[in-house]
């Protein structure tokens, strides 16, 4: 693999082309090139041999310039369940993945990874950022964009810096003090700007003490450019640049999405205007021309990875199953008996398996917003372990409990598409639809011109799985015509005004009204929308959906079902979840709670069946009040399109269950160390300062979590023999840490190895992750884990001399499993 360093050949032939590129252009064409053409791409500058560069998003699949099912991405799991493998070269390969999926769909830059900290269990998009610690995120966060620019295309890191939470999240002023700021929320941007020179980073919507993350000159500028050598293109959050001036000299290089920004010719006019030197806007398009060379966008400029470099490709499949396994994490495996009732094996699992909850028929496999992508395909549990289990092995299932408290958009058993049409009823463009949602921002369907967009119609067939009374409804803003089976549920208008704009245009799900069907039977649905079209809105948007659920059952009933079914089955597993309505981005969660009855299922079954396996379908913590009354306990996270089979898997003792905890699990969100999310008058304060998350758990007097950060078991046990710290000639590296560590149990098995600093603050011991490594050893061998421990690992910010400094007082460095507490 050819590494594109500063000093090569390559690189001086890069910048070259950039200076003779940017020397060719006026001041018109160079504001120009700083906004965005549209949704997702920036303008193509033919004069100087310069392309059009597309931006996608991008954290666990590669969506393209258009939300379509039309071209399918491939969906890997959640960033919380890549975070539990431990594993930085699995997050690398991950990437070179994405890298291969944008080079299919034509993108040059992924808006990704998301790098903030889990600082509270409350964040909505807790699910699509790594951690609580910051050198876990950064080490996963430095594996995922080497793998990306592995493949030639580039990343923007995100969201610089201290956007942990959602509420008000466009306006929100996060006021951090020094040592925080710097130990741990821009602690992971730090390490991937070091070891992995991004090409991208994207500012936040938030204001960090006072000033707009846009607008930031001390963060955009002394220290990511100053301090760290970043070389590449600081992005706006899309919508998020809002004053000409103050952003250019705060070191926002792009203004997105256009083709209305505060750049282009604003821009120009303010330069003309004498209220912006030129020379900043040269230095910004100077970025922008590199990071178009490096994509290989620039006539004359070797691209930072040639085709013939790129890594072999990928089986996306394969990956994503792979990650799903190694991010699942077994917090819980009791024995029943005289063995743990996991693996499910030999004769115990031909005796059959009773399975409950609504997501082992639909999983959810993605998290909310702008992580969305859509899969060409799902493999849930029941289809897993339908295919899996042993000839003739009793499988049976039951809802058991509805998480969903709205109606979720409509799914299995719709065949739909989207019909855009102008005002006279001419069809302007069609597009398939794999579910109930239509969402085109920017980008429209073929044929489609927004300003000529009068309605559009989702219309198809439904085959009910079940006969009865099934509910439709209505979400999105704007007019609506609901028909099902010839019969007008609905007609009228939809408006739900709500403090984040995103959530107001997508609007609160309403049920509309019942139709009466029958099982195998199909009927014709229509849902017609006449989109409002405000002279206010920043970018063409049309997003709605068509609703639907099952006949709704008695609660009751479904829980008696359930324990009967229970009470007749050997083994009983139980997969319980959360909802897009719970974790999305758009807004934080109010509770750690599980919607609808799933807790009083749990507890039901595990009174009828004590070999009760409770997997867990969520991207983020939540309350697990029944977790001693049952045999086990998986997390699963969002386990992406592979997810049912690599649950098979793990289940049946095919694979081990390689996670281990990103985060601290607690067993009541009151006894989190950080339960604010929601800002007082605009501002939100950081006041518990490094108390986030197991750095707050070990305060004086805090109660014991759930599961603490690190916590996973295995199939197997592990002995750890010998530790070894020898000197280290890189300046960097306090010492180099080799641990011998042996496989006492019984099958193949994989450890993540800690290690940990031990040191004595005014406020008490304080215990920090300093470095990890993932082995594997067959039974009864040895394997040695080799961690470099870093400088910085043992270094504190010091706000009085604004630099980093060593402790006075002695460290002590341990190595231990994840798995236990610390010695």
């Amino acid at each position: 693999m050819t590494v594109d360093s500063n000093g090569t050949a390559r690189d001086a032939e890069r910048e070259a082309a950039v200076e003779a590129a940017l020397r060719a252009l006026g001041l018109d064409d160079k504001a120009r090139l700083l906004a965005g053409q549209d949704m997702w791409s920036l303008p193509a500058l033919p004069a100087v041999g310069l392309g059009s560069l597309v931006m996608s998003d991008g954290p666990v699949g590669v969506r393209g310039r258009r939300w379509s099912a039309d071209d399918p991405s491939v969906a890997l799991p959640s960033p919380t369940a890549l975070a539990a493998s431990w594993d930085p070269e699995l997050a690398r390969r991950a990437g070179r993945l994405l890298a291969q999926e944008a080079r299919r769909k034509g993108v040059h830059v992924l808006l990704a990874p998301t790098v903030n900290l889990h600082r509270s269990p409350l964040g909505g998009r807790h699910f699509e950022a790594y951690s609580e610690d910051p050198l876990l995120t950064g080490a996963i966060g430095t594996g995922y964009v080497r793998g990306v620019q592995d493949g030639g295309v580039g990343v923007t890191v995100k969201h610089f810096a201290g956007n942990e939470a959602e509420t008000e999240r466009f306006t929100v002023d996060n006021r951090i003090p020094e040592g925080a700021l710097r130990e741990l929320y821009l602690a992971p941007f730090e390490a991937i700007v070091a070891d992995a020179r991004p090409w991208g980073v994207m500012a936040a919507y938030n204001a960090v003490n006072g000033v707009p993350m846009t607008e930031h000159d001390e963060l955009n500028n002394a220290v990511l450019r100053g301090e760290w050598g970043f070389d590449g293109v600081v992005v706006s959050d899309w919508l998020a640049a809002r004053d000409t001036a103050a952003a250019i000299r705060g070191g926002l290089d792009v203004a997105m999405p256009g083709p209305r920004t505060v750049y282009g010719p604003p821009l120009a006019a303010a330069v003309r205007a004498g209220e912006v030197p030129e020379e900043l806007v040269d230095a910004a398009v100077r970025r922008v021309l590199r990071l178009a060379a490096r994509a290989g966008l620039l006539l004359g400029a070797p691209a930072a990875v040639p085709e013939a470099d790129r890594p072999a490709p990928v089986d996306g499949d394969a990956l994503a199953r792979e990650i799903a396994v190694r991010g699942c994490v077994l917090l819980r495996n009791e024995a029943v008996g005289e063995a743990p009732v996991l693996p499910l094996e030999g004769d115990e699992l031909r005796r059959g398996l009773a399975v409950f909850g609504a997501a082992a028929w639909e999983p959810r496999v993605l998290g909310g917003g702008s992580a969305q992508v859509f899969p060409g395909h799902v493999v849930s549990l029941l289809d897993a372990l339908g295919a899996a289990l042993p000839a003739g092995t009793p499988l049976t299932y039951a809802v058991g409990a509805d998480p969903a408290e709205e109606l979720p958009p409509a799914a299995g058993g719709f065949a739909l598409q989207a019909v855009a049409r102008a005002e006279d009823g001419g069809e302007l463009g069609t597009e398939s639809l794999p579910g109930g949602q239509v969402q085109w921002f920017g980008e429209m369907p073929p044929g489609v011109d927004y300003d000529a967009l009068h309605s559009v119609e989702i219309r198809g067939f439904f085959t009910p799985r079940v006969s009865g009374p099934h509910r439709f409804g209505t979400r999105g803003t704007g007019g609506f015509v609901l028909a099902v089976d010839g019969h007008v549920l609905y007609e009228g208008p939809q408006f739900d005004p709500h403090g984040d704009p995103f959530e107001a245009f997508f609007g609160t799900p309403t049920q509309r009204g019942t139709v009466v069907l029958t099982a195998g039977e199909t009927v014709g649905v229509s849902l017609l929308h006449l989109p409002p079209k405000p002279e206010e809105l920043p970018l063409p948007a049309v997003g709605f959906a068509l609703l639907h659920a099952e006949p709704e059952q008695d609660a009751e009933e479904l829980l008696a079902e359930a324990e009967e079914a229970a009470r007749a089955a050997h083994t009983a597993v139980v997969v319980v979840g959360t909802t897009e309505r719970v974790e999305s981005e758009g807004f934080d969660r109010r509770d750690l709670r599980l919607p609808g009855r799933q807790d009083e299922l749990v507890a039901r079954v595990a009174a009828a069946n004590p070999r009760t396996v409770v997997l867990v379908n969520s991207g983020a913590p939540v309350e697990l009040p029944w977790r001693t009354d049952v045999a086990a306990v998986l997390v699963c996270w969002f386990p992406g399109q592979e997810g049912g089979a690599a649950l098979a898997d793990v289940l049946l003792g095919l694979e081990e269950p390689g996670g281990r905890l990103p985060t601290t699990w607690p067993a009541r969100l009151a006894d989190a160390p950080v339960t604010r999310v929601a800002p007082h008058e605009g501002v939100l304060v950081y006041e518990e300062g490094l108390a986030v998350g197991y750095r707050g758990w070990q305060r004086a007097g805090a109660p014991a979590p759930a599961y603490a950060f690190g916590h996973g078991l295995g199939y197997t046990s592990w002995a750890y023999e010998e530790l070894i710290a020898l000197p280290a000639e890189d300046p960097a590296l306090l010492a180099t840490v080799t641990v011998r560590v042996r496989n006492t149990g019984a099958r193949p098995g994989r450890e993540v190895v800690r290690l940990s600093l031990h040191r004595s603050t005014p406020e008490g011991p304080v215990t920090t992750l300093a470095g990890f490594a993932v082995v594997t050893a067959p039974p009864g061998e040895v394997a040695e884990a080799v961690i470099p421990l870093r400088r910085r690992a043992a270094q504190s910010w010091s706000p009085t001399t604004r630099t980093w400094e060593l402790p006075a007082s002695p460290l002590t460095l341990s190595a231990a499993s994840l798995t236990v507490d610390l010695p």
